[in-house]
C-alpha cells in the first residue's frame, strides 16, 4: 500500500510541469490571439452607428470625387489592410466603398506612457509592448527604424494597392479608375535614430512624407505635447533639407509652435498638416492659430482636418466640415483637406466606407462642387506633384 500511495504521488509530481506548461502555452495563445485585437477595439472606435443621412446628390458628388486622405495608422495593428475587419477605420474593402483613391499610411514607432496632449517625455514607450504582442520580427522590438521598415515591408506586400512614390506613380493612379493608392508616412522621425543616412534608408523603404516629431521632443525638434516645445534643432534642419532634396513631403503636425514657425522658415516646397484642427472651431491645444494656417497656406501646403473630437471638438462630420470651412475662409479652399487620423487609437464620426458624410456636411456648410472636389483629395493630388520626385 505505502509503495502503490508513493507511486500515486510520484505521478502527480510528474503531471504537474505539464500542467504548468500547459496553462503556460493556453495563456500564451490567448495573449498573443486575442490581446491585440481586444487593444485596437478598446481605442479605435466609430461614435454612435457611424452612419449618417446623405443625400441622393450628395452621393452621386461623391461617388464622382478624387479622394486622397492624408493619415492613418492601420499599419500600427495585427490586421491584412486589405481584407475587410470587424474593427477599426480602414481597410481596403472600406476605402472602395468610401470612394477613397489614396490614402497615406502613417509608421508610428513610439508612443509615450500616461499620453497626453499637454506634456510627456520620451522615456517610454508603449509600443515595444505592441510589437511583440502582435509576433513582429524581434528586429522590431528594440529599433524604432527596423518599426518602419517592418510596417513599409507590410505595406509593399499588399497587393491589393498602388504604392505611390513618385509623380508618374500618382499620375498612373489617377488613370486606373479600379486601382486603390497608398503613400508611406512616418508620424515622427525619431526612428532615424540620430542619423542623417537613415532618411535614405526610408526613402528607398518608400517613404514619401514624415512628421518632424510625434507625442515628445525628440533629436529633431520640439514636439506640441513634448516637455520643453523647443524650435528646430541643427539636426532637424539638416533633415528638412534631406528630406526635400529627395522629394519627400515635410509633415508639420505635432510640431510645437516654435518649430512650425521655425520650419516654415527653412522650407522651400509645400508642406502639409496632415492631421488635426484649427484653434477657431476647437481651441485644444494641438491645434493651428490662424498665423500657422496663413504660413502653411503660403508654401502652398494644406491643412488636414480630423475626423476625431480632439481636433475637432466632436466626432461628426458637420464638425470637420466646420473646421474645413474656417481654413478655406481664411486662407482659400486650395489648402483644405482631409487629415482623418483612421485608426489612430481615436473615436471619429465615420470610418473609411461612410465618408460620403463628409461629402454631404460640405455641401451644408456651403461649399461647392468645384470647392468639395479640392477639399476631398484635389489638394493633396496638387501638393504632391509639386514635391514628389518625377520617377
Amino acid at each position: 500500500m505505502a509503495k502503490a500511495a508513493t507511486g500515486r504521488r510520484t505521478a502527480k509530481r510528474r503531471r504537474w510541469p505539464w500542467i504548468v506548461a500547459a496553462l503556460a502555452v493556453l495563456a500564451a495563445v490567448l495573449f498573443f490571439g486575442l490581446a491585440p485585437g481586444i487593444a485596437e477595439r478598446s481605442v479605435n472606435r466609430i461614435a454612435g452607428s457611424g452612419e449618417w443621412t446623405v443625400s441622393p446628390a450628395a452621393q452621386a458628388l461623391h461617388d464622382r470625387l478624387v479622394i486622397a486622405d492624408l493619415h492613418s495608422d492601420t499599419l500600427l495593428w495585427k490586421r491584412d489592410p486589405e481584407k475587410r475587419a470587424a474593427r477599426g477605420h480602414v481597410d481596403l474593402p472600406r476605402l472602395r466603398d468610401g470612394n477613397v483613391k489614396l490614402q497615406v499610411f502613417s509608421s508610428v514607432t513610439k508612443t509615450p506612457k500616461n499620453q497626453n496632449y499637454d506634456a510627456n517625455g520620451g522615456d517610454t514607450d508603449n509600443i515595444t509592448l505592441l510589437a511583440i504582442a502582435q509576433l513582429q520580427p524581434p528586429r522590431t522590438w528594440d529599433s524604432l527604424l527596423q518599426r518602419s521598415l517592418w510596417h513599409a515591408e507590410r505595406m509593399r506586400a499588399a497587393k491589393g494597392y498602388r504604392l505611390v512614390r513618385t509623380a508618374r506613380d500618382l499620375d498612373a493612379l489617377l488613370g486606373d479608375k479600379a486601382a486603390t493608392g497608398a503613400l508611406l508616412s512616418i508620424e515622427g522621425l525619431q526612428n532615424l535614430e540620430g542619423r542623417l543616412g537613415n532618411v535614405d534608408v526610408l526613402f528607398d523603404a518608400g517613404y514619401r512624407m514624415a512628421g518632424l516629431t510625434h507625442f515628445f521632443d525628440n533629436e529633431l525638434a520640439g514636439s506640441m505635447h513634448g516637455l520643453e516645445k523647443g524650435g528646430l534643432t541643427p539636426f532637424g534642419r539638416d533633415v528638412i533639407r534631406r528630406m526635400e532634396a529627395k522629394g519627400m513631403v515635410v509633415d508639420l503636425a505635432h510640431a510645437s509652435h516654435a518649430t512650425v514657425a521655425e520650419a516654415l522658415k527653412l522650407v522651400t516646397k509645400p508642406v502639409v498638416y496632415s492631421h488635426g484642427g484649427v484653434k477657431a472651431t476647437c481651441d485644444t491645444n494641438r491645434n493651428l492659430t490662424d498665423e500657422e494656417i496663413r504660413g502653411i497656406a503660403a508654401t502652398g501646403g494644406v491643412v488636414g482636418i480630423g475626423f476625431w473630437d480632439a481636433a475637432v471638438c466632436a466626432p461628426t462630420p458637420q464638425a470637420t466640415a466646420r473646421a474645413m470651412r474656417h481654413v478655406r475662409d481664411l486662407v482659400g479652399i486650395d489648402h483644405v483637406a482631409l487629415g482623418s487620423d483612421w485608426d489612430g487609437a481615436t473615436t471619429v464620426g465615420v470610418d473609411a466606407a461612410h465618408l460620403a458624410a463628409v461629402t454631404q456636411a460640405l455641401l451644408d456648410q456651403g461649399f461647392t462642387q468645384g470647392e468639395i472636389g479640392k477639399a476631398m483629395g484635389g489638394n493633396v493630388v496638387r501638393v504632391l506633384r509639386a514635391t514628389l520626385p518625377r520617377q
